[in-house]
């Protein structure tokens, strides 16, 4: 039997207070219900269930959403079944949430008394009537909440179709960037390959360029050269008509000397003659006298006193040639003075100076009497050997190349005393006229030299000889000017040049100074492995000591000193250290102390500037740094960019190594 839960009457509908209501009739009597209450509202919608105020669920703790809830009375069924079953109802009332009404729990009974309990019992309700606001609202929220579903589901679908989309089209960009990407190697790999060619192509062309200027450089510099050797053959020609002048005119006044010379002699024969017989007269008495006393003395039995002459002691012969030679050489320039005086120098400092002067002297009689500037082949000889100092560049193939060709020409079939000289003149010529890349180049010109000279040792006393010859600050030594008669014997006897009859300026005598003393300092500092440089370190440090105790501090022995330690300093302390230190103390104290002195006298200030760079040379210590252009550099810059192996060989030329 079915028990209704509500009260007796919900908005003035009764309720049967005993029902005997099957299930069909229970539902057809619900659907009446809901066409009246649709027909009573003021919204044209249909009936929606709401949740029922004030009715408690099967527990009691909250409201049930549950349209009904039957309870079927069975004695026979135990109490866990009906717990079971209750539960079972409770689900699948859940499940029918979407009917139109709310209800309380409904407990059908077969037993007779149920209409008792219902009547003596509480109340119960079948449903409690919602407003129609509320259900308007329950509806329109349930229809909201449909849709926005159905809309988040269509979008989620429309997302998922959109992300497969974009999914495929990355898939197909990144299949087509991929062979895009291949596409562009393959490209960037034919530019490569197309610029390698280019830019072997432009450096052959560079590289035959350079051959070309090179080729038309020696050419320029082969007839620069002719034209030298043209002028100085006329200058030679017109030297030798003054000569044959000067010549005649010293051979008329020989003639006239010899004429008043044998007039003297014989007036000294008549005064020899006429002494002679004075002589003879008073040897004749002095035998008579002589000849008395041996009498007497005999006629005495006394024996004769004998004595012995002595004869007086020999002159110093080599000492004497020595001192005629320098008188000889003294008077090519006109010097009167005693020699002593005004010359300071180290004694063997002198002495290396005068062997290698002899040994040039030597040679330079040898070579004319070879016919040294009258034959052709020895000016083109000349010419040759000028070609390979003047092209010489600071890179060992460099240097290699033009040492073994330079060796190669001493042993040519032309006399060796012959290359030799013009080697040494040739090398030393080119500090004549300096340009900005000589502290460079001097290095390399040294490195030459050295292994030049190596295989020919008599080429480094000339090399020597030649720089003391053209500067005496080399040796070193030093003149006095109040020995010299005039100035411009002073300046010709320390270097100074004369053209056209006028003295060279000072500026520029000590530029031509400092380049010659840079030689000499880079020279002294050089070293090649495996080879001996003859005029090494050793006499570098000899050198400064010499230069130090000897000569006095002024404007030339300044700028002497200041190129000699900018291109030997480095090596010096790399080889002395401390004892090289204190030479600089000795130099930065009492040599540039007596350079200020004489810079406040007489006020130059060419002096004022060599005493800055010598002094910032020593307080900055400049010589702990390598100079540039010590080291040679391996290969020239367009070297490294040949791509290929014969592009080398196409400019390569082998020569014999020598270090």
């Amino acid at each position: 039997m079915l028990e209704l839960r509500c009260p007796p009457s919900v908005e003035g509908i009764a309720v049967n207070p005993q029902p005997d209501w099957s299930f069909d009739s229970l539902i057809s009597e619900l659907n009446s219900l809901e066409k009246k209450l649709n027909a009573s509202s003021t919204f044209p919608l249909p009936f929606n269930k709401t949740r029922s105020r004030g009715f408690s669920d099967a527990k009691g703790n909250e409201s049930s959403s549950r349209a009904f809830v039957m309870r079927v009375l069975d004695e026979d069924m135990p109490d866990a079944e009906s717990d079971v079953g209750e539960e079972d109802h409770d689900r699948s009332l859940a499940a029918l949430a979407g009917r139109r009404f709310t209800c309380g729990d409904l407990c059908m009974s077969d037993s007779e008394d149920s209409e008792d309990e219902l009547t003596h019992g509480g109340q119960c309700h079948l449903m409690k009537k919602a407003g129609l606001v509320e259900g308007a609202l329950s509806e329109i929220t349930h229809e909201h909440q449909l849709s926005v579903t159905e809309e988040i589901r269509n979008e989620i679908l429309a997302l998922e179709s959109k992300l497969m989309s974009e999914n495929e089209k990355f898939a197909s960009a990144q299949a087509h960037i991929e062979k895009y990407i291949e596409a562009r190697q393959e490209m960037e790999r034919k530019f490569d390959l197309q610029y390698q060619r280019i830019i072997a192509e432009e450096l052959d062309n560079h590289l035959t360029a350079v051959q070309r200027d090179r080729e038309h450089r020696s050419q320029i510099e082969e007839k620069r050269i002719r034209d030298d050797a043209a002028h100085e053959e006329a200058k030679r020609k017109q030297k030798a008509v003054e000569k044959a002048q000067q010549e005649a005119e010293e051979a008329r006044r020989q003639a006239e000397k010899k004429l008043a010379e044998e007039a003297k002699r014989a007036a000294l024969a008549a005064d020899r003659r006429a002494e002679e017989v004075a002589k003879e007269k008073e040897r004749a008495a002095a035998a008579a006298l002589v000849a008395r006393q041996e009498a007497t003395v005999e006629s005495k039995g006394v024996q004769p006193h004998t004595s012995k002459e002595v004869n007086p002691p020999e002159k110093n012969v080599a000492h004497n040639i020595y001192n005629a030679a320098l008188r000889l050489l003294l008077s090519s320039v006109n010097w009167h003075f005693d020699v002593g005086n005004i010359l300071k120098g180290a004694e063997s400092a002198l002495k290396l100076e005068e062997r290698r002067l002899q040994t040039y002297m030597e040679m330079v009689r040898k070579n004319e009497e070879l016919g040294v500037g009258s034959s052709k082949d020895y000016r083109n000889h000349g010419m040759q050997i000028a070609r390979r100092i003047k092209t010489i560049t600071g890179t060992k193939e460099s240097v290699r190349t033009k040492a073994g060709e330079l060796i190669q020409i001493m042993k040519s079939p032309c006399p060796q005393s012959i290359s030799i000289a013009m080697f040494a003149e040739k090398v030393v010529s080119q500090c004549s006229n300096p340009t900005g890349s000589f502290n460079n180049a001097v290095y390399a010109y040294c490195h030459v030299i050295v292994l030049v000279t190596s295989q020919v040792p008599t080429a480094m006393e000339i090399v020597l000889a030649e720089l003391n010859r053209v500067c005496i600050y080399t040796v070193p030594k030093y003149y006095s000017q109040s020995g010299f008669e005039t100035k411009d014997a002073y300046y010709k006897a320390i270097g100074y040049q004369e053209e056209d009859g006028k003295i060279e300026s000072p500026d520029s005598y000590v530029a031509r100074l400092s380049s010659y003393m840079k030689l000499y300092g880079a020279l002294v500092q050089t070293e090649v492995e495996g080879v001996q440089n003859y005029h090494g370190i050793k006499e570098g440090w000899a050198w400064l000591a010499r230069f130090l105790n000897i000569l006095p501090a002024n404007l030339y022995t300044a700028n002497a000193l200041q190129a000699f330690l900018e291109m030997a300093g480095f090596a010096l302390y790399r080889r002395y250290k401390s004892q090289f230190r204190k030479l600089l103390n000795i130099i930065y104290r009492d040599f540039l102390n007596a350079l200020r002195a004489a810079s406040r006298e007489r006020g130059d200030s060419r002096l004022n500037k060599v005493i800055t760079s010598i002094q910032s040379y020593i307080e900055s210590n400049q010589f702990l740094n390598e100079p540039k252009g010590r080291r040679l550099q391996s290969s020239l810059l367009s070297h490294q960019f040949v791509p290929e192996s014969d592009y080398q060989e196409q400019y390569y030329s082998p020569s014999h190594r020598y270090y």
